[in-house]
């Protein structure tokens, strides 16, 4: 069991699991059970999901980027045996994430699917958890529009940017590399956003940090999660690494610094061991 595990060997465990690794990878390494190493994911995932929720509470952010992640549960959606099919938790997920542009944080992220019912509880979260008016931009997803206007009403600097791509002339090269960014084209939905700002790019960087992060988000892979909630725990991990464990060099001058510093939300850059403790404060939490 997890909990029967010492504080250095479940520190070892996490620490292959936010630097990418799979959960037969770290078994091979850390020499703990399979079984082992989900349930200190889930247990720690949930710690750190409920963590995060707690303290990302009136923040002084001024411009976010908004986008979502695709990812597959159980089997491709195509393959989802027919007594699962519309049930959720298998085939398609998307993962719906928002960014600071300025601080690099992560306030927000969210395991779901890519309706406007979750679009809308992502973007009302997410109002709830600002200090201030901000500028926003999202990606041509129709759900959005409606969502930012039912969460923020006229009290937002909101556009949208979609890119215009160019399928390379190679056949055989567009099932690996990506099709080719050739233009542009800005919308301003709400308010007067900073056209120098509207801008997806900081959000799509994210995405690459999420595939070398977490082994189930790599593409062409077999290590896809098999249970959402699993999905669910490994994102909540990653994000808590990511705000608080991990300097961002874009922010690490003259020390290291993390987007939970940047943010004023910490003061110093946690050790994985903090990380690991959260488990610890969670379960005092529950018995209390």
């Amino acid at each position: 069991m997890a909990n029967v595990l010492k504080p250095e060997k479940r520190a070892a465990v996490v620490k292959c699991l936010v630097e990418g690794m799979s959960i037969r990878g770290t078994v091979r390494v850390t020499s703990v059970a399979k079984n082992t190493v989900t349930k200190l994911l889930v247990d720690l995932g949930s710690a750190c999901s409920e963590y995060q929720d707690e303290i990302m509470q009136n923040l002084p952010c001024q411009r976010l980027q908004c986008d979502e992640i695709w990812s597959f549960c159980y089997a491709k959606q195509n393959n989802v045996p027919e007594e699962y099919q519309g049930e959720s938790g298998y085939g398609d997920l998307w993962t719906w994430v928002a960014l600071d542009a300025d601080t690099k944080l992560v306030p927000l992220f969210m395991v779901g699917d890519r309706s406007y019912a979750d679009a809308y509880y992502f973007i009302q979260d997410l109002a709830a958890r600002l200090a201030n008016r901000i500028q926003l931009t999202t990606d041509r997803l129709k759900v959005y529009a409606d969502a930012v206007e039912d969460a923020f009403g006229s009290e937002i600097d909101y556009a949208q940017l979609h890119k215009i791509y160019r399928a390379t002339s190679k056949p055989d090269e567009t099932r690996y590399s990506p099709a080719k960014c050739v233009g542009v084209d800005q919308r301003v939905v709400q308010g007067r956003p900073n056209p120098k700002h509207i801008s997806t790019s900081y959000i799509e960087r994210q995405k690459l940090t999420m595939r070398m992060g977490m082994r189930r988000f790599t593409r062409l892979t077999n290590a896809f999660s098999k249970k959402a909630e699993n999905l669910a725990a490994a994102v909540a991990l990653h994000f808590m690494h990511y705000n608080f464990a991990r300097p961002h060099k874009s922010l690490s001058t003259p020390y290291p610094t993390t987007p939970a510093m940047a943010a004023g939300i910490t003061d110093h850059v946690w050790t994985v061991e903090e990380i690991v403790g959260l488990l610890g404060s969670a379960r005092q939490a529950q018995s209390n």
